[in-house]
This record gives C-alpha cells, structure tokens and sequence, in this order.
C-alpha cells in the first residue's frame, strides 16, 4: 500500500526526494509543505551502492540522467559512472564522475563550421573544449561502520557548472526500538512545492525515531538549525523562500498511530509457488514478494505534532515596506514560536493478479487522501462557510491532497507505474474540481533475485528531471 508513514515524516526535515541535481541523489523535502508523491521518495539505498550495481547492466557502466541546469548551453542530459570503488570489511569508498556532452559537441560542431566552409579543427582546438570545468563534476562518498549497529556516512560534491562545494555528514546509531541520527550539510538542497530548488547554507538536526509497534504507535522527535539565508539554485528565481528554510532553530515532536484491515485478500498457496509439470517441478516465485497476493485494503494514520521555533524567520524583501506588503502577508512570513497541529492519510488499494505469469497478472490502484494541517483545514472550512475570497497561501498549501498510484504490468518483470497528486482546494485557484498539481512517470524492472528490488527509471514533467535508480523494499 502508499507509505502511510510519510505523512509524519514530511513534518520533518530529513525525508528523501529523488533527485538527479546532487551525487547523493537526494534532496530534502520542506516540513509545513504538501506530503510528495510517493514515486517522488529516494531509493532506501545509497547512490554509490545504486551505482556499483546498475553499472553491471548497462554498457561501460554509464548511466544517464537528465538534469537541468541554469546554464542553458550545458543542456540537461548527463552522464553518470561511478569512477572508483574500494570496499573493506568495516568501510567503503567509492568516487562519481559525471560529463555533459551536450556543450562539448556544440563547440566542437562551430569548430568544424567555422565561416562557410567545413575544416577539420586543429587537435589543441578541441582539447580546448575537453578542459573545460563546467563539463564536469566529480562527488566522493565514503561510509565507516563504527560497531555494528552505527555508522558514519561522510560525502562531498564538486559541479563544475556551480560554484562551491556540497558536504555532508551523517551518524546514525540503532537502538532495539529506536533509531538515532545526527546529520550535518553545508549547503543542504530542499526541494518546494513547485519543484524548485533552495540550498539553506547550513542546516544541522539530531532526531530520534521509534520503530512501529505491534499496537501502530509510533513516535518521533527532533531538533533543527538553519543557518543562513537560503538561496534558489536557480538564480532566475525572485520568489520568497520558504518559512520553514529560513534561519531559526526548531524543536519538532510527533506521534501516529496506524492501522490497517484488509476487504479480501486471496493468500498465496503452495501451488503458486511449485509448479508442476511432466519434466517434474519448478520453482517460480513472484517478482516482487510485496505484490504477491490480490487484495483490496483499506488504511489510515493519524498523528499529531507539536513544533517550537527560536527565532521567526520573518524577513522584508528589499526594496519592500511593510506597508506594501500590507499586515496578511507580514503575518503570513512570521513563522509561530509553538504550534499544535494534528494530522491524517487515508489509503484504499486494489491489487488484481498475483505478479507471477508474464502477461496480464499485475494492475495495482492505490488512492490516498492526505490531509498535513487539520488546523488549516478547519480554518478552510470556516472560510468557505463566511465566503472569504482570501484564504492565504498557507491555506492553500495545507488542504488536503488526492494521490492516485496506477500500476499496470506490461510484460513479465517490466511494470509501467503513474502517480499523481490532485489539489482539492478550489478557493485560492478559481478552479471548480480537483486540480493537478504533480506527475511522475516510471517504468520499473523487477529483480526476483532480490525478492522486492528493482530498477527504476522515473520522468518528472513538473520537474523536468530524470534518472535510474534501484529501490529495494519501498512499501
């Protein structure tokens, strides 16, 4: 079923969106912000790791990916590899390398078309272009484990189209039913609503997580810091940044509780499994053991959250009076010292087909309605009922949300997947109806070797990125 869990986790500052504009492959998503997608959430296991796989199956161990990037000339199509590896018991170091073709051919192409006529371009004319920076980057991860319950995950990034370095570091430790993480990252890249960018200079957390209980609770919480003005990767971008990126220091804690219960659920049986044939038997498991038996479901969570801020983040844009701006919006860009909110996702889902044949044995729908705010949504309701015509931007970005999640088997292994995201709130946008908000095409290779792994290749419209990844285990 569509991870309920998110809807906790995306009151946090640490839940991982997918993304081909950093060597980690991650970016963080913004607390206070509609839940994503949840083909949008990056894959559990590193990118290192991804890449040291996949690169097996694809030819000289090239990827690509499409990124775009401010510098139209560079164009969006890149190229990953993972350049070098060492792997020890207790340790691991691994480099990315990435190239954008894209320039290098233009310039070379002038080169050759240089006046009216076509001339072969002297050798020092076209190692010229190879030296050029913004052609590439190169990242370095590295990953230690202390005892075996903690490790230490340190990287860093060099992009030869930006200026600057990214770096991160992360510890994290298991208890028996807690896990703890203290992260740091000097810039950290958030990803908004509208599927832009912002790198918040320095931003610092140390959280602590339960794991599910048998009863459903479950528990978080954590404190934040934000240091510096956060600044839009791309620099065509005048808009405000987010409250909750700009800086202060946050105290964050939460608790859900979840349950779900299933319609009808047809349980795999041993002849499933065995079959049988006059050469004698065989075994054929699914391709992914999470999509092994046709059921139809309903599930739900509900939570609540409790956030403290030092410092209100609120800042005038240049040039601006607090008069122009008039007193909704000053209010608006004021963060509050301690909030109390509560929050909710409810699922259906309907699996036909058990994954097994190679035709016509997989359509999956999950449809789940989010709801972040129930403050906002009770005070979206009261302006319905007074026929106020001005919500408010935080109105608008806390009602709730439609997620619908198709999943059609085309042959075999290979599963076409479509998730979208519906705004159901009509007042801010004079649209009568739900309106579409964001989609995410992928096509996925299932591994049945790795039970529930598999290959997946993601476009995001909005976005106008895309990449290779492997996911392992994501309901």
């Amino acid at each position: 079923m569509a991870k309920l869990r998110t809807a906790m986790d995306a009151g946090f500052w640490d839940l991982n969106i997918s993304t081909s504009q950093s060597f980690d492959g991650v970016a963080r998503s913004i607390p206070g912000e509609p839940i994503p997608l949840d083909g949008a959430r990056a894959s559990g296991a590193l990118r290192m790791q991804q890449l040291s796989f996949l690169k097996q199956g694809f030819p000289l161990g090239i990827l690509p990916v499409w990124s775009p990037t401010p510098q139209k000339e560079l164009g969006s199509f890149a190229l990953h590899s993972l350049l070098f590896k060492t792997v020890s018991p207790d340790w691991w170091l691994g480099i990315i390398g990435q190239f954008r073709p894209r320039k290098l051919i233009s310039s070379i192409k002038a080169e050759c078309y240089d006046g009216d006529e076509w001339e072969i371009p002297a050798f020092k004319d076209v190692a010229r272009h190879f030296l050029d920076k913004s052609l590439f980057s190169l990242g370095l991860c590295a990953q230690i484990a202390l005892t075996s319950s903690s490790f230490l995950l340190l990287s860093t990034e060099k992009r030869g189209e930006r200026k600057g370095r990214r770096s991160r570091a992360i510890f994290s430790h298991q208890l028996p039913n807690h896990d703890i993480t203290l992260e740091a990252a000097w810039p950290e890249l958030f990803i908004d609503k509208n599927g832009k960018y912002w790198d918040v200079p320095e931003s610092i957390s140390i959280d602590c997580l339960s794991l599910v209980s048998e009863s459903g609770l479950r528990y978080r919480f954590g404190i934040h810091r934000n240091g510096g003005l956060p600044q839009p990767v791309d620099p065509s971008i005048s808009a405000e940044p987010p409250l909750a990126l700009k800086p202060g220091f946050c105290a964050k804690a939460a608790m859900s509780y979840e349950k779900s219960k299933d319609i009808w659920r047809q349980e795999e049986k041993e002849e499933d499994v065995v079959i049988k044939t006059p050469k004698g038997k065989y075994f054929r498991p699914a391709y992914d053991i999470r999509l092994k038996e046709p059921h139809s479901a309903i599930s739900g969570i509900i939570g609540a959250t409790c956030t403290s801020w030092f410092g209100n983040g609120k800042s005038t844009p240049a040039g601006e009076s607090e008069e122009v701006r008039g007193n909704t919006t000053h209010l608006a860009s004021c963060r509050s010292p301690l909030s109390l909110d509560c929050f909710g996702s409810f699922n259906y889902t309907f699996q036909h087909g058990k994954f097994r044949n190679s035709l016509g044995d997989l359509t999956r729908l999950d449809a789940r309605l989010d709801v972040t705010s129930f403050m906002a949504l009770t005070r979206q309701i009261s302006n319905v009922v007074r026929k106020n015509s001005n919500p408010g931007a935080e109105s608008s970005a806390s009602s709730p949300r439609l997620n619908l999640i198709l999943q059609q088997q085309v042959w075999g292994p290979i599963v076409f997947r479509l998730d979208s995201q519906y705004s159901l709130d009509s007042s801010s946008t004079g649209h009568r109806g739900p309106r579409v908000e964001d989609v995410i095409y992928s096509l996925s290779y299932s591994l049945r070797l790795l039970q529930s792994g598999k290959v997946v290749a993601w476009y995001s419209p909005k976005r106008k990125e895309g990449m290779i990844e492997l996911r392992m285990f994501e309901f």
